[in-house]
């Protein structure tokens, strides 16, 4: 299949600097919610989604939590190096693997200041974890691509437990402001579980317990899959075609239990988050995979689902080959990784709706909204800053159904 030219300027449009969200509203479920179904667009505030989703809706939720990913060094020159922890590299590239791990770890990262830290130089911070005193220390290992090997002489402590004590929130870029006490609870959902992201899965950041409650009163089923948000989420765009643009890496878990949830639901599913729609259209294409046999990797290229293929199956049918790949690896979860890239064209074959955010111009994420919306992207988005939406992470909500 040979995908056309998709030009960025068609998916730019203007964002005032003062309709971005800097800092949270006091309460996550008081945002505002737009509604976009069949061509009308509907104005509620986030605390009215319990009444905005039929019965037999079945939510997809990623639970990854955000990791305090910047971690602050001073030179004995008292010059500050920020180093952004990215990628895991060694001893192994499994995201929830090094974050228990307790000896020394490499990662690729962004280094601030890096001019002014010199090879061979082991920079050394001291951190206090669960009442006890730790030595990190941190030295580039390779330059080029930017890896750093971390070492902390207390190895019954794991890798994660110092990040936690001593990291800083890895706020968007586009905020410019330092983190607060407050970001730390705030720029992560109520229902994180697994450390590894490193920027939050922010359509969740609106769901309180109280929404909670009132879904599952409503008899709203619930299922969880984990993609750890990478940093390449921020990436802009810098091609004037965009299928030349290099989407990033992802990595993934998904129990069976969420498979099997999939497979027997027969009402709609909402994704809640770009993250999780991501999550849940690179499952399907792996069913794919397996039923074309073309080897057992749960691994989803950039332009994979746009590959000539014999037989697009059935959801079920997709659904139904992953729970005979687990059965023969005996095994209750599948790990894997995503550079799917979802732009106008694209066929869902999970997700029927998709609760978001109102993303940045000329981003991925746009692409994505417009793959659901089609041409109405931007009648959505005026309408959304005729109304005096709060846009980006912290901003308000949106339930758009396809």
């Amino acid at each position: 299949m040979e995908i056309p030219k998709i030009d960025l300027k068609d998916f730019e449009y203007t964002l005032p600097e003062e309709r971005i969200a800097k800092f949270p509203l006091e309460k996550r479920d008081a945002s505002q919610l737009l509604h976009y179904q069949n061509g009308k667009i509907d104005h509620y505030h986030f605390f009215d989604l319990p009444e905005l989703l039929p019965g037999n809706t079945l939510l997809v939720y990623n639970n990854t939590k955000v990791i305090p990913a910047r971690l602050i060094f001073q030179r004995e020159t008292g010059a500050k190096i920020e180093i952004f922890l990215l990628q895991p590299v060694a001893p192994t590239t499994v995201i929830p693997e090094i974050m228990l791990a307790k000896h020394p770890v490499t990662w690729e990262t962004m280094i601030g200041n890096a001019k002014k830290w010199k090879d061979g130089e082991v920079l050394k911070g001291r951190i206090a974890v669960n009442g006890r005193e730790v030595i990190l220390s941190a030295r580039i290992v390779n330059r080029e691509n930017k890896q750093v090997e971390f070492t902390w002489e207390n190895y019954e402590i794991a890798f994660v437990d110092l990040v936690e004590a001593s990291g800083e929130v890895p706020l968007p870029p586009y905020l410019n402001r330092k983190p607060t006490a407050n970001d730390k609870s705030r720029y992560q959902t109520v229902y994180s579980k697994k450390e590894g992201a490193v920027a939050a899965p922010t359509a969740g950041l609106h769901f309180t317990e109280e929404v909670f409650a009132k879904l599952r009163t409503k008899g709203i089923e619930e299922a969880e899959v984990t993609l750890h948000v990478s940093a390449g989420t921020f990436q802009p765009i810098k091609v004037a075609n965009v299928l030349e643009h290099p989407m990033h890496s992802e990595q993934m878990e998904i129990k069976r239990e969420t498979v099997e949830k999939l497979l027997s639901h027969s009402g709609k599913i909402v994704a809640v988050g770009t993250t999780s729609v991501r999550t849940l259209e690179s499952l399907y294409w792996y069913g794919v995979k397996l039923i074309e046999r073309k080897g057992s990797d749960f691994q989803i290229e950039k332009l994979y689902p746009y590959a000539s293929h014999h037989h697009v199956p059935s959801r079920e049918q997709s659904l139904q080959a992953i729970i005979e790949e687990m059965n023969i690896r005996a095994t209750d979860t599948i790990m894997g990784t995503t550079e799917i890239f979802i732009f106008p064209g694209y066929r869902f074959q999970l997700v029927d709706g998709l609760i978001t955010n109102f993303h940045q111009p000329g981003s991925t994420l746009i692409l994505l909204i417009s793959a659901i919306l089609g041409g109405k992207w931007r009648n959505v988005y005026q309408e959304a800053l005729d109304k005096n939406y709060r846009f980006l992470s912290y901003g308000d909500s949106s339930l758009l159904w396809i």
